[in-house]
């Protein structure tokens, strides 16, 4: 059973949100789901696959997501790990030319006042 935030939170797509990962656990409310409410001001709603190239560049940018965390409980994310990021730093990803796949099923619909359906239809990944 997936422990919902909002239990009628949808994807891009129209559906029900789905779970994006657990092992790391992600999301703003750290429930696994990339849910967003009034405190999320990162709008931490895009599911993606992470890469090397992503990893990297997000180091770049200031956002060290491989490095754990042990005091925060955080593992460092590796190249295949799903992880809830922030629409806006999806979409700079995006303009630099390594934005990591999508899973849309897993993506809330608030990503869209980011970025369109067909740009991350574009990225998806095969799930």
């Amino acid at each position: 059973m997936t422990i919902r935030y909002d239990a009628d939170a949808l994807n891009v797509l129209g559906g029900e949100l789905q779970r994006c990962s657990m092992d790391p656990v992600t999301g703003f409310f750290r429930n696994g789901c990339c849910e967003t409410g009034p405190h999320d001001l990162g709008l931490h709603t895009v599911c993606a696959v992470m890469t090397a190239e992503f990893l990297a560049y997000s180091r770049s940018v200031g956002n060290d997501l491989s490095t754990p965390v042990p005091e925060s409980g955080f593992p460092g994310l590796r190249p295949g790990d799903r992880w809830c990021l922030c629409a806006p730093r999806w979409k700079e990803a995006l303009d630099a030319g390594c934005a990591p796949q999508v899973v849309l099923e897993a993506t809330h619909e608030e990503t869209l006042a980011i970025v369109t359906l067909g740009v991350l239809r574009d990225h998806a990944a095969t799930v």
